[in-house]
């Protein structure tokens, strides 16, 4: 498990005399031959500036600094993986901040790249080698010269073409889960949000927010282009926008008139599910799929992130709960991070969250963050740490009818808009 790193001109290496290691939250850590995988399709290296990779010595068993101009490597997962470890690396400049990126250690193991990883779900519809940049680009001008007063669209195609985000791209396939942005404001304060930050947060947002807000019809433009087959999801709730349930009232509209001419495929939300009494009017709306974002389910925890305005972890609650109720499929999408979400009291609160609310599918995703700034964010360590695999384990087996993955899946039985299965 050779030691990979990476020189100032971004030429990839590995060290032939010093073994790779990764790092649980603040401690870096040995990693074990179970915890990796061979490098997925899709995923990309990077350089980790402003770092120094740290190695292990297999004769000695010291852990040393590499020495000379260069820097610790991560690898950034595709959608269907799950990190299990950091990259072990300490900062060359505390000062400064990483990108918003989810950094996964990386070594070299049998002639081949290895992550810490686990496939947690199936990559094949989120492999960004299955878009096909010629095809989309056509797929984009289409369907701008057909509704060229559509701002929503053209807001996408900066997503799809720029970002090269794979949810806005498959608005303009018809494919899949497609994206409906609807709001530019938020009720939380995201520590790690990836579309407005505060100029003086020391973090570069990797995204530019949408800036207006949209007329019903543009929504339902959308919405009618994507929902033409049974398993297509049209999805409010997307990385360049703020909290979708703060335009409840387009939602609930687009969501009626949408309803009215088609049943075909499931309308999705991305929701941080605070507002609880707007998501009610969402769901009774006809709301089939429902995905929470949350970091944890301890008070302290969630509000340091998150920064929550006029809504705490128990109107959370109370939203995923009523839409259970009203049978709506509800996942959260868990923000992972290692040595913290493996955390004893995480795990235990996470799992009577998940009970309590009737959750149907716990969606992992690795948390895009500066590793030292969340740290110094949230609340330390109270009890043990069991590493990310065995944290993932005891997940499993303690909720044994809950889907773990990471992405939105599709209920077996659709409902329909009194609330009986069809």
């Amino acid at each position: 498990m050779n030691l990979v790193f990476a020189d100032e001109q971004g030429n990839v290496f590995d060290h032939p005399d010093y073994y790779g290691l990764g790092r649980s939250g603040d401690m870096v850590v040995e990693l074990l031959e179970d915890e990796l995988i061979p490098l997925p399709d899709g995923a990309t290296l990077v350089g980790l500036p402003f770092t120094r990779p740290v190695g292990m010595d297999p004769n000695t068993g010291e852990m040393q600094l590499l020495p000379g101009e260069v820097q610790a490597v991560g690898a950034l997962l595709p959608q269907g993986f799950t990190r299990l470890s950091l990259p072990g690396y300490v900062k060359s400049d505390k000062e400064q901040k990483l990108p918003l990126f989810g950094y996964s250690a990386v070594v070299w193991k049998d002639g081949a790249f290895y992550v810490a990883a686990k496939p947690t779900d199936d990559p094949e519809r989120w492999n960004p080698l299955n878009c096909d940049r010629g095809e989309l680009e056509l797929r984009v001008n289409e369907l701008l010269d057909k509704y060229p007063e559509n701002r929503l669209y053209k807001h996408l195609s900066h997503c799809a073409l720029g970002y090269e985000c794979l949810t806005a791209s498959n608005t303009f396939l018809q494919r899949w889960e497609g994206a409906v942005p609807v709001s530019y404001s938020c009720n939380a304060g995201c520590f790690g949000c990836i579309s407005e930050q505060p100029d003086d947060s020391g973090f570069p947002a990797p995204q530019t927010r949408m800036n207006f807000k949209p007329t019903v019809d543009e929504v339902v433009d959308i919405m009618l282009e994507h929902l033409k087959t049974p398993e297509s999801i049209i999805s409010f709730g997307q990385g360049c926008e703020g909290e979708p349930s703060t335009q409840a009232a387009i939602i609930v509209e687009a969501m009626k008139r949408v309803r009215a001419q088609t049943s075909l495929g499931y309308i999705n939300i991305n929701t941080n599910a605070g507002l609880t009494d707007h998501i009610r009017a969402i769901v009774d709306a006809g709301l089939d799929l429902m995905r929470v974002s949350t970091i944890s389910a301890l008070d302290d925890h969630y509000n340091a992130y998150y920064k929550p305005r006029a809504y705490t972890l128990a109107n959370v609650e109370k939203s995923l709960k009523y839409a259970t109720d009203k049978g709506v499929y509800t996942s959260i999408n868990y923000l992972i991070f290692p040595g913290v979400t493996d955390r004893e009291e995480e795990i235990e609160a996470m799992i009577g969250f998940a009970k309590r609310t009737g959750l149907r599918l716990i969606q992992f995703r690795n948390l895009n963050i500066d590793p030292e700034s969340y740290l110094e964010l949230i609340p330390k360590a109270q009890g043990e740490i069991y590493g990310m695999k065995q944290a993932m384990e005891i997940f499993e087996a303690e909720l044994p009818d809950v889907v773990m993955g990471s992405y939105t899946h599709v209920p077996p039985i659709k409902r329909q808009m009194d609330g009986t299965p069809r």
